[in-house]
């Protein structure tokens, strides 16, 4: 019997994902500091894409240093407004400055994985989705806060599209599991070429 995949990640939502799937998943955080590891490129341009990618490696290998043998898989995303990037908001106020940026806009969520065993990367995707949210009144915004509440100071870009954000979305391209943070997919499939599931 294969032993449960460790997911290097706090969010419940990746979790969930793993679970639902039939994927035996053991969850541990990761102790690096994502803004860190963004701050140590300096004056490097690095892609929004590529830091997903590199943060999701970067969590995969830290927590791959504590469970030898295991097979890990970090995950990241990455929000892109116009080549700009955003991050989680720290504050409700900065939740609704975020969403008032992105009323009536196209965005694009980079959601990456690596797949790591004794901090060797076997595996690294990444898949792009772009949404674009309905014009919003600061009055929709502010009930749309008050209903979903602090839970979204966890996900980049204040909604969480498995919640009452969605209500918030006017079109989406691309699949539902990039926009929730863990391109499952492909994951499967590399975690089944790998040998990491049970037939």
């Amino acid at each position: 019997m294969a032993e449960p995949i460790i997911l290097a990640s706090g969010s419940v939502h990746r979790r969930r994902l793993l679970e639902q799937a039939g994927i035996a998943v053991e969850a541990v955080a990761s102790s690096i500091d994502e803004r860190a590891v963004e701050e140590s490129f300096g004056d490097a341009e690095v892609t929004a894409e590529d830091l997903a990618s590199i943060l999701a490696e970067a969590k995969a290998t830290d927590v791959s240093e504590g469970f030898a043998g295991r097979f890990v898989v970090g995950a990241d995303q990455t929000l892109e407004l116009d080549g700009v990037l955003l991050h989680k908001p720290a504050s409700m106020e900065e939740a609704r400055r975020a969403l008032l940026a992105l009323s009536g806009r196209t965005h694009r969520l980079h959601s990456a994985y690596a797949l790591v065993r004794s901090g060797v990367v076997l595996k690294r995707h990444v898949e792009t989705a772009s949404i674009t949210l309905r014009p919003l009144t600061p009055a929709e915004i502010g009930q749309y806060l008050a209903k979903a509440g602090e839970a979204v100071l966890g996900s980049v870009g204040a909604y969480q599209i498995e919640g009452p954000g969605i209500l918030l979305m006017d079109r989406i391209e691309g699949d539902f599991f990039t926009i929730v943070g863990l391109p499952l997919l492909p994951l499967v499939k590399d975690l089944q070429a790998e040998g990491a599931l049970d037939d």
